[in-house]
């Protein structure tokens, strides 16, 4: 019987050097060994009333699989996972743990909490190492289910369904399943053959999936219904840019970070004699504090630019980015411009544009430095702009990332479907039941830009009311 682990400090994850890997998309973060994983799960104290359990959204039973790691049972840990997530090596790695699960745990009280997420990345790198697919193929029920969006919250509530026996046909408008976690997370982040290993398993479990189909162009959500499908669950996330508005915005070399971000990791801009249209080199700043930025400006230096800023309005205390993204992009060699705020993008015309001479290409940005206000009724702190501080940083590329919205297409051809102020489609709470009737959401285009995880818990809940509606139905 191994002895507890009750070290203060978490096993530290191996990773590259950041000299080494900044001009390179290969996975920053080694993952845990064997005898790491085992001496990481002994810090565990498996609490009886597991506080890590219900800090988690799908609901894993964390203590019952590190318990088995413990004894060495990797793949009887990988079996607890998987009752509950269908992407445990994906949430083992983009995962924000550390404001979850792990912000439960108790050995975070006087020191760091037990490595959750580490713990759940080496189990599932463990199984897709050493054990080969063997998947089930349930019996077909005869029931059919459309699943719009092939990204985390689709892919979840496909799964879960299918496993129940239902013909599943996830509709994706880009050419590739994965969603986000193949147009918006780098490679160096999420490797993209450990999301497509997970795509394989659902068609091994029967599911169809259909790309390049835009929903609400391609096929709207009630002709989905008279191809005969019984339900649709709409996960189509929040992939529409927002921008600042700013004198300068139409200049070439502005990107949303969207967009820089497919055609980086979609369409792998960074590969030897890619053929994808982006802007290379030179100086980047990168507008907003939050993870999409720290990926836009970290792919930015690996693309070759000489230099690299995150601009953002508050101090580093209300960056909404991990605390480990952030550290990997100091130490790659990222600029934090904080307290700083763009108000115009400049650019020199372009005569050639005939239709717009003043779309030409960016030059800088001119910034005004920033201070906190008093705190409001919620304790947030207003940025307020210092006068007479305004400066011009010099500039070629500029990625706007300031947040997304729920695409408008599926919700202005779909007759019934009630949405709210901010564009997400309005749905039940706890079953993703929508005002249409047979119509379930989740996830991004629901609730706009959020984690991995939370579109995951989301699918997994409208699986289960699916589910409950069929089997309804059927008896009526």
């Amino acid at each position: 019987m191994n002895k507890p682990n009750m070290s203060s400090n978490k096993n530290p994850m191996p990773t590259l050097e950041g000299a080494e890997r900044c001009r390179s998309f290969s996975e920053v973060a080694l993952g845990y060994d064997e005898a790491v994983a085992i001496d990481e799960a002994l810090r565990c104290l498996n609490c009886k009333n597991m506080p890590c359990v219900g800090a988690c959204p799908v609901n894993i039973r964390i203590p019952a699989f590190i318990a088995k790691i413990k004894e060495g049972d990797f793949e009887g840990a990988y079996e607890i996972i998987s009752e509950s997530s269908g992407l445990p090596a994906v949430c083992g790695r983009v995962c924000p743990q550390e404001v979850q699960c792990e912000s439960k745990c108790v050995r975070g009280i006087k020191g760091e909490p037990v490595g959750i997420g580490r713990l759940e990345r080496f189990v599932a790198d463990w199984h897709n190492a050493h054990v080969s697919s063997n998947v089930n193929r349930p019996e077909p029920n005869g029931k059919r289910v459309a699943v719009v969006g092939a990204g985390p919250a689709g892919l979840t509530c496909a799964s879960d369904l299918a496993k129940l026996g239902y013909g599943v046909t996830v509709y994706e408008a880009l050419h590739t399943p994965g969603g986000v976690l193949v147009y918006g997370i780098p490679e160096f982040r999420l490797p993209k053959a450990i999301v497509s290993r997970e795509v394989e398993n659902l068609k091994a479990l029967g599911v169809e999936f259909e790309c390049n189909v835009i929903i609400g162009k391609t096929l709207t959500v009630d002709e989905l219904f008279e191809h005969g499908f019984e339900a649709v669950f709409i996960g189509s996330g929040a992939g529409l840019p927002k921008f600042m508005g700013i004198p300068g915005e139409a200049y070439k070399g502005v990107y949303s970070a969207n967009e820089f971000l497919t055609r980086t990791n979609l369409m792998k801009a960074y590969s030897e004699g890619a053929s994808t249209p982006i802007m290379k080199g030179g100086r980047v700043a990168v507008v907003g504090g939050g993870n999409v930025a720290m990926d836009a400006a970290r792919c930015a230096l690996r693309l070759g630019a000489e230099k690299v800023y995150i601009v953002y309005r508050r101090s580093m205390e209300e960056l909404p980015a991990r605390r480990e993204e952030v550290e990997h992009a100091m130490e790659e060699g990222v600029e934090f411009m904080l307290l700083t705020n763009p108000k115009e993008i400049l650019g020199y015309d372009n005569p050639e544009n005939k239709r717009d001479p003043k779309c030409g290409f960016v030059t800088g940005m001119v910034c005004a430095k920033m201070e906190l206000g008093e705190p409001d009724e919620r304790g947030r702190r207003s940025p307020k702009e210092i006068p007479n501080s305004e400066f011009t940083l010099p500039l070629d590329t500029v990625i706007m990332s300031i947040g997304t919205s729920p695409n408008p297409l599926i919700k202005s051809t779909t007759e019934g479907l009630a949405v709210n102020s901010r564009g997400g489609i309005v749905v039940e709470a706890d079953t993703g039941k929508t005002s249409k009737e047979g119509v379930y959401a989740g996830g991004d285009a629901v609730t706009g830009a959020a984690t991995v995880i939370s579109a995951m818990g989301a699918g997994k809940c409208a699986a289960k009311a699916i589910h409950e509606y069929l089997m309804q139905k059927g008896k009526n």
